[in-house]
């Protein structure tokens, strides 16, 4: 079993890695694999244009980024942490137009399934305010793609403005410990599940409204 750990910091060793790097760690301990993946700077993440091409081509038409690439490398994995800084009060503007594009494009191409009944969570890292506001934007991506979201014993996130600083957020650090924990209860479970013959629930085709009544 395998967790990918998704750094949605600019920062590629900041405070964020230093929480998902707690995660891995107990992750290792409990007898799950684990890698992080850095959302990167070299090339610029482009927004969703909301043009409905990955319904026809199989994946995002954008190619100048590694969106596509990332989707498809979710198929390996069992269950995912999306971790992001907090600015401006909610998630970095990079892990926003990149998950986006990568929720989006997988569930409008017919590859929902690449995420959906798969293990996440959300954790955030701030210096001070707006967690529990990027922790709501987060989770979204996870509740409208049937993924069972793992908890702490707390919201998940961290504090501090340097890594060094989050290192001394005992507390936080410590929900990252119990979070990894919860994560590897989950998956052990749902792998026993699995052999003992109990099956995704029963999916029913999509349905879309716009609430306009006549």
């Amino acid at each position: 079993m395998k967790v990918l750990l998704f750094n949605g910091s600019p920062h590629k060793s900041g405070c964020t890695y230093t929480a998902l790097e707690e995660i891995a760690k107990t992750l290792k301990e409990e007898g799950i694999e684990s890698e992080i993946y850095h959302i990167g700077t070299t090339a610029p993440i482009y927004p969703c244009r909301g043009c409905y091409a990955c319904a026809k081509i199989g994946k995002c038409v954008i190619n100048d980024d590694d969106v596509n690439n990332f989707v498809e490398k979710c198929k390996d994995f069992d269950g995912f942490v999306f971790g992001s800084p907090v600015h401006y009060g909610s998630a970095d503007g990079g892990i926003t137009a990149f998950l986006d594009r990568a929720f989006f494009s997988s569930f409008r191409s017919g590859r929902g399934n690449i995420f959906s009944h798969k293990p996440a969570a959300a954790i955030v890292s701030a210096r001070r305010a707006g967690t529990t506001a990027a922790l709501d934007q987060l989770n979204k991506y996870m509740t409208i793609s049937q993924m069972p979201i793992i908890s702490g014993r707390y919201w998940n996130m961290v504090h501090g403005a340097t890594p060094d600083e989050v290192k001394q957020d005992l507390e936080g650090m410590q929900n990252m410990r119990i979070l990894a924990r919860n994560m590897a209860w989950f998956l052990k479970l749902k792998e026993a599940g699995q052999n003992a013959g109990i099956e995704i629930p029963k999916q029913e085709e999509t349905i879309f409204t716009n609430f306009i009544r006549g």
